[in-house]
């Protein structure tokens, strides 16, 4: 738990996700819309994936992947993502780690 924390936290946006995983590419995307360049950490090809996997999981994640950290906290997965935007609460979050434009 303590590698998915540092990374975490070492920058404003971070995203585990796994290369094949098609709404981690659907959180991806968003960002990429929404002119956030987010750090991500693809834990299947990671050698410690399979222990990063559990940790986000005893971290409340309900899948382990996609797995969305903004300003150091779990925002959560695709569903809890997505609700953000559609609410209009994840452009104020991401609004500090916006590209200038």
């Amino acid at each position: 738990m303590d590698k998915v924390m540092r990374l975490a936290t070492e920058r404003g946006v971070v995203l585990f996700s796994k290369s094949s995983c098609c709404l981690c590419y659907a959180v991806k995307i968003l960002f990429q819309e929404l002119g956030v360049t987010p750090t991500i950490h693809e834990i299947d090809q990671d050698p410690e994936g399979r222990e990063m996997e559990r940790a986000l999981m005893r971290l409340g994640c309900k899948a382990p992947v996609p797995a969305v950290f903004i300003g150091g906290k779990l925002v959560g997965s695709t569903n809890e993502v997505m609700s953000l935007h559609l609410g209009g609460g994840l452009i104020p979050l991401l609004r500090p780690y916006q590209a200038l434009c």
